[in-house]
């Protein structure tokens, strides 16, 4: 999407989430696939008036898991889908890292990776999903609210860095102003476990009523940050035999239905890889 767009998907097939049924399960919303890697998925309280309004959850434990962001200006400007991304890199999920400008390839906020700068300039917005840091000070990975935390500091201890539109405060509270516009979202947010969240519906939602929602989920979440909506907006998944390939359809004033039936290609990713055993 170039300023703000929004989501789609695929059905994820009855037989995945067969355990949710068991009354011998702990957790009744979530199916382990490996350890530190679960998948949710979750009836919204509120329906959308398109859609299943199912919300897809991808939750990471980065004890067992390595971030990655992958950019179409570090690989010959090739833009693919989430999927193609996954496999060409040996990624087990990606997620859109953020929105892009007109040119199709430059994230509208700042982006880092390592010494590779896809956009240098930081922006007005609040949120920075951070990763690889250069010393054990810091958590290996986290959001960074701008409004809460010594952001000149600690931006300066990673080696990759996105910026985003921040959809939850540092005291756990609503951000984003209520507005008429609705479609389908990809979010990043952060358990208080320190567990990453990868976060998508293809229904579509005003941003507000979309971070009420989640607010209001078994999620235990601490901090987020919104990516893409429309058909851009992407998930993929695939691990231990399960595969989930889910993109986004309807934005107000772009694309206002629900007949998307494919992943469109998209420039920039956030993706996880498992760590080594030790």
């Amino acid at each position: 999407m170039k300023q703000v767009k929004v989501i789609l998907i695929l059905s994820l097939g009855a037989s995945l989430f067969k355990g949710f049924d068991s009354p011998q399960a702990q957790d009744r919303t979530w199916k382990e696939i490996d350890a530190g890697l679960s998948i949710g998925e979750f009836d919204s309280p509120q329906k959308s008036w398109m859609g299943d309004s199912k919300i897809t959850v991808v939750r990471t434990a980065p004890r067992y898991y390595s971030f990655r962001l992958l950019s179409a200006s570090e690989f010959e400007n090739s833009r693919m889908t989430a999927k193609e991304w996954c496999k060409q890199h040996a990624l087990i999920s990606a997620v859109n890292a953020g929105m892009f400008q007109s040119d199709g390839i430059t994230s509208v906020g700042y982006m880092k990776n390592f010494n590779h700068l896809n956009n240098p300039k930081l922006n007005r917005e609040n949120a920075f999903f951070v990763f690889n840091p250069i010393d054990f000070s810091v958590p290996e990975v986290q959001i960074i609210d701008r409004k809460c935390q010594d952001f000149d500091q600690l931006w300066k201890k990673y080696q990759t860095i996105v910026q985003s539109i921040r959809m939850v405060s540092c005291r756990q509270t609503n951000v984003w102003s209520q507005q008429p516009r609705k479609w389908s979202v990809v979010a990043i947010g952060m358990a208080r476990s320190g567990d990453v969240l990868f976060i998508f519906t293809r229904s579509p939602y005003s941003v507000h009523d979309f971070v009420s929602i989640l607010l209001s989920l078994p999620l235990a979440i601490y901090s987020a940050i919104y990516l893409e909506g429309g058909p851009e907006a992407s998930l993929y998944f695939s691990a231990k035999g399960v595969e989930i390939d889910k993109f986004g359809s309807y934005e107000t004033s772009f694309n206002e239905n629900d007949e998307n039936s494919k992943a469109w290609p998209i420039a920039n990713v956030i993706g996880i890889i498992k760590k080594p055993e030790k």
